[in-house]
């Protein structure tokens, strides 16, 4: 078994507690590793070990029953992944998933009645130490029950695939195993009670004291947990639905997600143990691919290095916002006025043209507000207050006492400049200007006003209650002061912030319109529009190449292109049909399919490309472009790139955002010269 010298211990602390009407006390297992809420429990060997001996004593104490609980807030969140890069052999691997399997079935497989009191978060490993008690409770408490492995090129390894679908039935263990994952969502508790993962729900308050009352109950005879017989004839033909939609999805390319498919139909008639071996041999082969371990390293992007950024002034410099202002009140201007409004609780002011446009800005935010209380994500009391905040205005004096301003108005540098001009003149010395561009240069904006020190890049991506990424561009003249605010803000916001340098498109935008200039090259050499939409199928991307032109805008696209072309000639084409596209105003995807009349008005050479061509000179002219954005600076290092990408424009996690495919592809090396990443941090140590 690989030791992880760094693995926090999550110990297994038994106590025998007297419950009124049992004449034995009962055996409690607390899962705690010595810290509070924010760094949760999880499996590591210590850990597994730790409750084999808990499992061990409380058997011996002969209790009325056993039962498992957590710390304040968490269960368990799952295995220790930060052993896992440590893992160098398949045997290693094997020797995991056979620790765990083996300690959770002896809560399966006790004579003595096991309970589990999911006091808190229970998550991968968590819930299926939890499925292996013979009964579940769960708080009201709880903030997420999942079974996330599919996500991070795992699966379940330690029994979920196995006793999950023989509990709650086929269609919702797929949806808890494979649903759930790949699209970023967990369950609550009553969820969790709805479909049968929990047989009671408790409040938090009380909770561990009415587990403890409800247990003794089972015990005592006095309550019946009814569980409903698991319908299998439907079993196979649930899954090749979901088969075929992971290969419409995902196209292949995640391993952990068929291997769970393959899991899920072993569950209908294997036994436990052989569906548990076969947990552990698939987990084993899983753990020793490259998909799994750029998986992982995109986890810690997301958990550790989003919430640390690199290259960031003192926290201290920071100003106080106690006023936002927001220039624009288009859909963009008011959903980040909506945002700033719930996030900060501070007055939000709206400014446009004309008051039209500020009435139908202003009465967006407060109609999505009446929508959060309606789904009772929001109580009346906040809302009322939010409200009160919210005001529109055609006079841009509103903003003389703001401390922050943050223009969200159509993409025209003489434009942006001009409103900067105007706004210097009106806003106080010390207030932040802030500019949401996607690609135009914040130096260049600021160039002409007195304290260009104070302006800076705050690129949201759309739609912006969702995507978490926010770029923050400093200029040329951007001081620290302002630097450290817009951070500070951006961390109020709960977004995930990354340093950028002044660069035409930044980041995100620069490298989707690198693939998207590659795209219309092979367009304009003649490829079809449907071979170069499938042609990053293999990749697993979120959305194929035509449909993100779709989602983005023609017209977006063109303007950022233009951009990048002035900028850059010779790697960032103008591509004739893209600018008929944009011209023609036709949709260019109807009911999921490219528009046959857009295939109409595109002229093409005679030259075709294959779609793994296409597909090639796409990831070499990601390699290209990265390796000139990190000679340059733009970023600190690769993982903010990866990040960036992970955060920003939903690449996958078994991509490990971008830069670990093109090192294990080899692309990095042909085309860069070198790999982006030292060998071993996201893929397997050759």
């Amino acid at each position: 078994m690989i030791e992880n010298p760094n693995e926090v211990v999550t110990k297994a602390i038994l106590r025998l507690v007297p419950v009124p009407g049992l004449e034995k006390p009962a055996a409690l297992i607390t899962l705690d590793n010595g810290f509070d809420y924010k760094k949760p429990n999880s499996f590591g060997p210590g850990g597994l070990r730790s409750l084999d001996e808990a499992i061990t004593a409380a058997t011996a104490a002969d209790p009325s029953f056993i039962a498992l609980t957590g710390k304040p807030f968490i269960f368990c969140v799952g295995a220790d992944i930060t052993g896992m890069p440590l893992i160098n052999s398949r045997e290693q691997a094997l020797a995991l998933g056979e620790l765990g399997h083996k300690v959770f079935a002896r809560l399966k497989n006790s004579q003595i009645p096991t309970f589990a009191f999911v006091n808190g978060a229970a998550m991968g490993g968590g819930l299926e130490v939890a499925l292996h008690c013979h009964y579940r409770t769960v708080s009201t408490g709880a903030a997420a029950l999942a079974l996330p492995e599919v996500a991070i090129g795992l699966i379940p390894g330690w029994g979920g695939s196995q006793i999950l679908p023989n509990l709650i039935g086929i269609i919702n263990a797929a949806t808890v195993i494979l649903q759930n994952p790949l699209t970023q969502k967990t369950l609550r508790p009553k969820q969790a009670k709805e479909m049968g993962v929990a047989d009671a729900l408790f409040e938090a308050a009380d909770f561990l004291e009415d587990s403890l009352a409800w247990a003794a109950g089972v015990v005592k005879g006095e309550v019946t947990v009814e569980r409903p017989e698991i319908e299998r004839k439907d079993w196979d033909g649930v899954l090749e639905f979901v088969k075929a939609m992971l290969d419409e999805k995902l196209h292949g390319a995640v391993p952990s997600a068929n291997k769970a498919v393959e899991l899920l139909a072993l569950a209908k008639d294997a036994s436990f143990e052989d569906g548990t071996a076969a947990e552990t041999e698939a987990l084993a082969d899983l753990i020793m691919g490259d998909e799994a371990r750029a998986s992982l390293y995109s986890f810690d992007l997301v958990q550790r290095r989003a919430k640390r950024p690199v290259g960031v002034p003192d926290k201290s410099l920071a100003r106080k916002v106690t006023k936002v202002g927001i220039i624009g009140a288009g859909l963009m201007a008011s959903q980040l006025a909506l945002l700033f409004l719930r996030r900060l609780q501070v007055p939000v002011v709206l400014t446009d043209l004309d008051q039209e446009r500020v009435d139908k800005g202003v009465a967006y935010v407060t109609g999505e507000i009446d929508k959060l209380v309606a789904k009772k994500r929001m109580d009346e009391g906040t809302a009322a207050k939010l409200r009160l905040l919210i005001s529109g205005s055609v006079d841009k004096s509103v903003f003389a006492d703001a401390d922050f301003v943050i223009e969200a108005v159509f993409e025209n540098l003489d434009l942006k400049k001009q409103i900067w001009a105007e706004l210097e003149k009106i806003v106080k010395p010390e207030a932040i200007l802030a500019t949401n561009t996607s690609s135009l240069s914040i130096t260049e904006m600021a160039a002409d006003l007195e304290h260009p020190e104070r302006v800076v890049g705050f690129h949201f991506f759309n739609p912006v209650a969702v995507l978490p990424l926010l770029e923050i561009i400093r200029g040329e003249k951007t001081d620290d002061a302002t630097l450290s605010t817009a951070f500070e803000v951006g961390k109020q916001l709960k977004k995930s912030s990354v340093l950028v340098k002044d660069a035409p498109a930044f980041v995100v935008n620069r490298l989707l319109t690198r693939v998207t200039s590659e795209i219309f090259q092979a367009v304009d050499a003649g490829t079809p529009l449907d071979v170069v939409n499938v042609a990053m199928d293999p990749l697993g991307l979120p959305m194929r190449p035509i449909a993100l032109l779709q989602l983005v805008g023609p017209a977006v696209a063109y303007h950022v292109g233009e951009t990048l072309h002035a900028a850059f000639p010779d790697r960032y084409v103008d591509s004739p049909n893209l600018k008929r596209i944009v011209d023609s105003r036709l949709p260019v995807m109807v009911d999921k399919e490219i528009n046959p009349e857009i295939i109409k008005i595109l002229e093409v050479g005679d030259a075709p490309l294959t779609a793994d061509e296409v597909r090639q000179k796409a990831l070499d002219g990601l390699a290209e472009e990265i390796r000139i954005m990190l000679d340059e600076g733009v970023v600190a290092e690769a993982q903010d790139i990866d990040l960036c990408m992970i955060l920003g424009a939903g690449y996958p996690f078994h991509l490990g955002g971008v830069t670990p495919y093109l090192d294990r592809s080899g692309t990095a090396a042909r085309v860069a010269g070198k790999r982006f990443l030292p060998d071993g941090v996201a893929n397997v140590r050759s």
